[in-house]
């Protein structure tokens, strides 16, 4: 055997040949003429070439598994396949060689790689079902695989196809893209598989594929070859939502944690009962906590390691296709948690994928995230900058999500998040702000928006920052929407309080109209609220059971009423008196109790009223169409606001008396004088309340109050809500 020839059996044996097909398959004889083929089979005990009907015993070149024939009459191309031979004696069944098959990839795809600019980068690299042509011209099913890996000294593909065994089936390297790509006829749906790779750092990992649309279920964590096979039937749905304008449109969100809203239900049987529920309630959109794949149960998703496959725990991708699909054939929206920030240590992940800080950072002031044990994405590069990209546009386009709500932006923006002086390193300029996080964060909305029209982009940012919700041109990270997490802390600060002690803490419930109209926002009672010894809801509502309901009903209308978009947790609308966890169901019995469906009934009056009265809506960003009525009424723990349509509907004005005690005779200033009927009271019979309230309908008469012309005199309920509207002509 020829030095060189020992060289490349070296590399194929240890892992770190970056060109087997230039050694493996059918070449030219050494003379020119003839064939001579070679097979790298280190389990085989013996190896033969079937040609048609021939069988060509082939010749053991090395002990590590190099086998080889010459064949002197034959001539290229050739038609053949391969046989090995077991321990046992036995012959496996004949295969195609991989190495008689060309790039899978093309230059243009391998450009935008490198470059970081292929938008589609999930149907390139990844596991893709192929059919190639052969010699014969006849059509060869199998899958191609290629996977980024720059670093590495070499990659493999093991799976049930080769016994798990991380030297059969060696990838080439495709020049300076870092792509490694290998075409294995025969292989198909189904199969499961790992990238063994040779790190720069010489060990070897089987990594599962970044790009994989389809995983094991968990604990097992290999990744699936798969392809969808769905057929979508929401066209109508998809075409309205390229034309819509979210911001001018009602949106109420019921969030979801799919494992828990009824437990031990797959995509099919969730899609339908909470179809039924979310409509029934008047909900907009579900969003659902994070469905990408994820090892452990207890993250809910936020640890993600399949950044292009939905969790198997429920059923197969095209599972959650048709989820999504009998969603927006009902009419309801779907918005998804999706978690750029950081990813976990698991081995067999994205950590150090090819022996080195490869997704991350090397420096762990700024590679690995305090709180979470967690690794954080390297955004100055470009190559994963596509890779998040990719994985959010292949949520909106190929699994038809309308929205996602990206996870803990704030974390991203900071350098110093979380991070005492010393274990942080400034930009740049010196400063504290992540420059390739905003960067970041400007193309993934710019390029989100630019090809899916209509979608929500919402951004999980607990600070100040500044324009979250703004376009890009103009400075802004771009987002369509912001979630107002200072709303949710005050509101929510205020009314755990006792209502003896609330005229004390008034700005906390007003503070929020300061800044309401800086961004697009979202008003949040989400999980993060109802976890961690928070308690649920309910229990954080001050005084008995009545007053517990009554408080949390006046909540939940005082957040329906209030500039922005609302979103509400799961188990919230029942009153759930535990706090949540992932491991049961909701309490869904509570419903018998009337005081619980009260709050149920509620809910549903709140988004029947909310999406029928534009005036609650279409302005939400619009200081002009807000006026305080009442904002200085402390004593009295009332407050009240007149709210307007942008297109000139009849307003809407809300009282809130957040107070036990009933108030008789209060005179209200009103925008219009004339009758104006009660939308809502939340102190009704009907919602468990004690029924004080105004008969339906009050008058307003021309007597000056709160700075208006008109005034009525109202009776406002203890604890209670008013929604009045003008009576329509």
């Amino acid at each position: 055997m020829t030095q060189t020839l020992t060289d490349d059996v070296d590399r194929l044996a240890d892992g770190t040949h970056h060109d087997p097909h230039a050694r493996l398959g059918a070449h030219a004889g050494p003379t020119g003429a003839g064939v001579v083929i070679r097979a790298f089979l280190p389990t085989a005990h013996g190896a033969s070439v079937r040609i048609d009907d021939d069988i060509v015993p082939m010749h053991r070149r090395d002990p590590r598994g190099l086998f080889e024939v010459c064949l002197p009459d034959a001539t290229l191309p050739l038609d053949y396949e391969i046989v090995g031979r077991g321990a046992d004696g036995a012959d496996w069944w004949p295969f195609r060689d991989p190495y008689a098959f060309g790039p899978t990839l093309g230059a243009l795809d391998l450009h935008l790689v490198g470059e970081g600019r292929h938008e589609r980068l999930g149907d390139v690299l990844g596991a893709h079902l192929r059919s190639l042509p052969g010699v014969d011209g006849a059509s060869v099913d199998g899958t191609g695989f290629a996977v980024w890996a720059p670093n590495a000294r070499g990659v493999a593909v093991a799976g049930d196809f080769n016994a798990w065994d991380d030297r059969s089936h060696p990838m080439r390297s495709l020049g300076g893209s870092g792509v490694w790509e290998l075409f294995l006829p025969g292989v198909g749906e189904g199969t499961r598989y790992k990238y063994a790779v040779r790190g720069a750092d010489g060990r070897v990992q089987l990594k599962a594929d970044p790009v994989a649309t389809r995983t094991e279920r968990p604990p097992a964590n290999a990744s699936v070859v798969a392809r969808s096979t769905h057929e979508w039937g929401d066209a109508v749905w998809m075409d309205g939502r390229a034309q819509r304008e979210p911001w001018r449109e009602p949106v109420s969100i019921y969030e979801v944690h799919a494992g828990s809203w009824r437990t031990g239900l797959g995509w099919a049987e969730l899609a339908e009962q909470l179809a039924d529920h979310v409509l029934d309630l008047g909900f907009t959109h579900v969003e659902l906590m994070p469905v990408m794949e994820h090892p452990f149960t207890g993250s809910w998703g936020y640890q993600v390691t399949g950044f292009f496959a939905p969790t198997a725990r429920f059923g197969a991708p095209d599972d959650f296709r048709a989820f999504v699909d009998v969603m927006h054939r009902r009419g309801v929206g779907v918005l998804l948690d999706w978690v750029p920030a950081h990813f976990p240590r698991d081995e067999w992940a994205l950590a150090r994928f090819d022996g080195t800080a490869l997704y991350e950072h090397a420096d762990p002031r700024r590679g690995e995230h305090p709180d979470w044990g967690t690794l954080i994405f390297n955004y100055g590069r470009t190559e994963v900058r596509n890779f998040l990209t990719a994985s959010a546009l292949t949520w909106l386009r190929d699994f038809h999500a309308d929205g996602l709500r990206v996870d803990a932006v704030a974390s991203m923006l900071y350098l110093d998040y979380s991070r005492e002086p010393g274990e942080w390193v400034p930009n740049e300029r010196g400063g504290r702000e992540d420059l390739d996080a905003i960067r970041f964060l400007r193309e993934l909305n710019e390029t989100v928006h630019r090809e899916e029209p209509g979608i929500l982009s919402v951004a999980e940012e607990s600070t100040a920052w500044s324009g979250v919700s703004q376009p890009t041109s103009g400075g802004g990270l771009g987002f369509g929407f912001k979630w107002n997490m200072g709303w949710m802390h005050d509101t929510l600060g205020y009314f755990a309080r006792s209502p003896v002690h609330r005229r004390f803490h008034h700005h906390e419930l007003t503070f929020s109209l300061v800044y309401a109209f800086s961004e697009h926002f979202v008003l949040p009672l989400s999980h993060d609220e109802v976890v961690h010894g928070k308690g649920s809801l309910l229990s954080k509502m001050p005084g008995d059971r009545w007053q517990q309901l009554a408080n949390l009903r006046a909540l939940y209308a005082y957040m329906w009423a209030h500039p922005g978009k609302k979103l509400l947790f799961m188990g919230s609308e029942l009153a759930q008196e535990r706090e949540w966890t992932d491991e049961r169901s909701l309490d869904w019995e509570l419903l018998d109790d009337p005081g619980h469906a009260g709050v149920r009934d509620l809910v549903r009056d709140l988004n029947r009223i909310y999406r029928a009265e534009p005036a609650l809506w279409d302005a939400d960003d619009e200081p002009g169409a807000f006026t305080w009525l009442v904002i200085d009424d402390s004593d009295h723990n009332v407050v009240a606001f007149a709210r307007r349509s942008r297109t000139g509907g009849r307003p809407v004005v809300c009282v809130a008396n957040l107070s036990p005690v009933p108030r008789h005779s209060y005179r209200l200033g009103l925008p219009l004088g004339g009758e104006w009927e009660e939308l809502l009271d939340t102190d009704s019979r009907h919602y468990g309340g004690s029924d004080v309230g105004n008969g339906g309908a009050v008058t307003a008469t021309r007597v000056p109050a709160h700075g208006q012309e008109w005034s009525a005199d109202l009776v406002l309920p203890p604890l209670g809500v008013l929604w009045l509207a003008p009576t329509a002509s």
